[in-house]
């Protein structure tokens, strides 16, 4: 251990005292022997820095930083030296603000569109996500600080994640859903890592042994620390047998003093507590380091606002340029219409809220565009219903323009931590003012603001398509200047856009039934299932327009990896995204049809070639064997495909490669689903061959009491009256929050109350009720009102009491 004499010097109770929070964002600290606290702060696109005394959910606004594009925007970009930018002056500004340890990136795989947390996260490939994420955490840790990989792992729907079982085979775990957090550990480096809410395979994941200890700390020998997502420890003592070193926010002592008894006990050896004493020190000590020296307590606001924008521009996707409408041609006449246009959609809900330092807004920034704007006209209600006197007036601007620049896409309360979306849609009243329009005016631009992938049955009436995602406290400008030819767009996607949510993969298990959700279309998310199963998609991944032209040629391969030349063939310099798949073909064990093994972005002036290289690793050519339980290697021909997208495939070649002589792992008779692709609606039966276990009851089992596990939702099957009334009283709150227009507080209820175990009210209230208080409660609900409430009250009195002695 790195500080074994300075853990001797520690009482029980310290070494105890550090294993949860000081407050909801400090850790604690030892004065006597100069351990000072640590301040973790939200972050993936911003410091959200509140005060110690400031709550987890949002409700007071944090200092002012700068809003970079969100996750699920700056992975458009395909460029991972822009990520460590956005890394690096994300460090700065955690250094200006005093914040050791900055929660995030988020990378956690993009399952389904639906999942109210996607603006969040990176992508639907786990290559791509690792190798974005651990550029963002190379940037952020070169100052010295720490980032914090989340949420590990499978936490991949919003509704229930606190309780959710998340049911996946062993080969899908590995391949999907662990190898960005893989990566991110490996070449990222990272310091933290943060556990999810959810239950892994019947476990929580903070105490899953497999996860963190067989895979997190044996097999890719991490060191760091692993903290619980904020009221996420469910049994203390199994979460610091497997490893997971702070638990946050704080308890108020409860915690603690668990930890002491198990000890005392013989349930906990000491020394598995000095371990986690040890890593979590060097964390401390580390990330305190560059606040004891001279350091900046400012950053350049206007520098850091010009690289958001900058990042955002890189960003953008070009979705559709029928009869090259964009770039604008000079002297244009343009209408633009809707509500994103006024009030920008730049950020995602929930924890990740950033208090923008500047905020563009489009509106104020026609002038230096050179953009002629005749007028401007909301078009619709950004959270009401149809609004024909809005419209109407729209379609008035929009005869006397030559092109319309329409601002549609999804509100902050539709994208938004703690809810999944409830379909892929945008808003009916947005569709409703784009027919119009096109009645009026058919030179429709539309402009995409939102986090998602979206279902777009009204594409064929605009001419123009421009997707901006979520692009920050800049993206209003950036957008502009791709709409301009100020900027030549070069963001391509990271995720399949369907023709209709029924066509994905996982349509038949999400967001799965009460208790658990099974992954049973396996290793066939996103890409992987559509070009498998020959499915037709609206827009594929890796896709994105240019106003230039690229050709590919000349490819070469060996053991080494692939190079080719990118000509571009246009008149304008221009960036290009060349992406290399690789599918196996043989057919003795279930595959995708391709698979993303690297990638590259290339900027080429017009009439330029370059020669492109992209070199193989220890993952482009490796499978997980359940058999023998480690990656193995298939010796097979392998094609090597270079593609502008998935679904565009413009060079190919084919490799042999030797495999590692491994045994099949499975009966291609028994699994005909997965080994054909047709993912889609697999059977129960088939599904349990592929686990080698039966899946557990999906529904709660409403015969017995409430417990510290089950959800406040359960309290409609409670036993007692006053449980009932609880769950009608919340859900009365909900309805009738949303009705006055209070979004955003009824959808907190929905994220912080309604799905939240019951043991949640123990650890996110810091300490104001302990689990004994809690026992009460639970007696309450469970039709023992009087004998609850009574020892609700001795046990809060115990408390008072030993507050006071202590």
């Amino acid at each position: 251990m790195k500080y074994k004499e300075l853990i001797t010097q520690m009482t029980l109770e310290e070494k105890a005292s550090l294993m949860s929070g000081k407050d909801f964002w400090q850790t604690q600290d030892i004065k006597r022997l100069g351990i000072n606290s640590m301040f973790l702060a939200d972050g993936p696109h911003g410091i959200r820095r509140q005060e110690a005394a400031a709550d987890q959910l949002g409700l007071n606004a944090s200092i002012p930083a700068t809003c970079y594009p969100t996750a699920a925007t700056v992975a458009n970009s395909w460029n991972a030296d822009l990520g460590e930018k956005v890394g690096d002056f994300l460090g700065e500004e955690a250094i200006a603000q005093k914040v050791n340890v900055l929660l995030g990136p988020g990378i956690n795989m993009k399952r389904n569109p639906l999942c109210g947390r996607n603006f969040e996260y990176f992508s639907e490939d786990p290559y791509h996500a690792g190798k974005m994420a651990a550029s963002y955490i190379r940037g952020i840790q070169s100052h010295g600080v720490s980032a914090c990989v989340k949420h590990f792992a499978v936490n991949n729907q919003e509704e229930r994640r606190m309780s959710i079982d998340t049911i996946v085979d062993e080969r899908t775990l590995r391949e999907v859903y662990l190898t960005a957090f893989e990566i991110a550990v490996k070449e990222g480096k990272t310091k933290t890592i943060m556990s999810s809410y959810n239950r892994l395979n019947g476990d929580y994941t903070n105490e899953n042994q497999h996860l963190m200890q067989e895979i997190l700390r044996k097999e890719w020998n991490y060191d760091g620390v692993v903290v619980t997502d904020w009221g996420g420890s469910n049994d203390r003592i199994a979460g610091l047998l497997a490893g997971n070193e702070l638990e946050m926010p704080t308890t108020d002592g409860q915690t603690d003093r668990e930890i002491i008894e198990a000890i005392k006990s013989g349930k906990l050896e000491e020394k598995v507590l000095d371990e986690s004493v040890d890593r979590l020190l060097d964390l401390i000590f580390s990330t305190n380091e560059v606040f004891e020296k001279a350091y900046k307590k400012e950053f350049d606001v206007e520098k850091h606002h010009r690289v958001a924008q900058k990042v955002a521009e890189e960003s953008i996707v070009l979705l559709k340029n029928e009869d090259n409408l964009l770039p604008l041609k000079f002297g244009k006449k343009v209408a633009v219409v809707g509500d994103f246009a006024k009030d920008a959609r730049y950020q995602g809900a929930g924890s990740s809220i950033v208090n923008p330092t500047i905020l563009d807004h489009t509106m104020n920034c026609f002038e230096e565009s050179g953009i002629l704007s005749i007028g401007y006209e909301r078009g619709f209600d950004r959270y009401g219903k149809k609004n024909v006197e809005l419209i109407n007036r729209a379609c008035s601007l929009a005869e006397k323009a030559d092109v319309v620049f329409l601002y549609i896409g999804l509100d902050e309360m539709t994208e938004a931590e703690g809810l999944d979306r409830k379909n892929m849609k945008i808003p009916d009243n947005q569709v409703d003012l784009l027919y119009a329009l096109h009645k009026v005016n058919p030179n429709i631009v539309a402009i995409l603001s939102c986090g998602s992938a979206v279902e777009m049955p009204w594409i064929d009436k605009v001419k123009g398509l421009l997707h901006g995602y979520l692009g920050g406290q800049a993206g209003a400008r950036a957008i502009l200047r791709v709409l301009s030819g100020d900027v030549n767009p070069s963001g391509k996607l990271a995720e399949t856009y369907p023709l209709r949510y029924e066509e994905t993969p996982s349509f038949q298990n999400f967001p799965g039934n009460e208790a658990s959700v099974e992954y049973r279309e396996a290793l066939y998310i996103g890409y992987r299932y559509y070009d498998t199963a020959d499915v037709d998609v609206l827009f594929p991944f890796g896709y994105g327009l240019s106003y230039t032209n690229f050709e590919y040629s000349d490819i070469h391969v060996d053991k080494d990896g692939v190079t080719f030349k990118l000509t571009n063939t246009g008149d304008i310099a221009g960036m290009e995204v060349a992406q290399l798949y690789v599918g196996c073909e043989s057919s003795e064990i279930f595959r995708a049809k391709k698979e993303l093994k690297g990638f590259d972005k290339i900027f080429i002036n017009a009439g330029e070639t370059k020669t492109v290289a992209i070199p193989f690793d220890d993952k482009t050519f490796r499978y997980f064997n359940v058999r023998t339980n480690k990656w193995e290697v298939e010796e097979a021909e392998y094609e090597i495909m270079i593609g502008a997208s998935s679904a565009d495939i413009r060079l190919e070649d084919t490799i042999f490669i030797e495999g590692t002589g491994a045994s099949v792992p499975y009966d291609k008779e028994k699994l005909p689903s997965y080994y054909s692709g047709n993912a889609n609606n697999i059977s129960k039966e088939e599904f349990e061959i592929l686990l080698e276990r039966e899946v557990p009851v999906s529904t709660w089992d409403r015969t017995k009491p409430l417990g510290y596990t089950d959800t406040i939702e359960q309290c409609q099957y409670a036993k007692g009256l006053f449980g009932r009334l609880i769950y009608h009283s919340i859900v009365f709150a909900h309805w009738s929050l949303w009705k006055i227009g209070k979004r955003s507080t009824a959808n907190l209820i929905m994220m912080s109350i309604y799905h939240m175990p019951f043991r949640g009210i123990a650890r996110l209230t810091g300490g104001i009720v302990n689990m004994p208080m809690l026992d009460g409660i639970l007696m309450m609900v469970n039709g023992q009102f009087f004998k609850g409430l009574r020892h609700v009250f001795k046990e809060r009195r115990k408390k008072i009491k030993l507050a006071n002695i202590n």
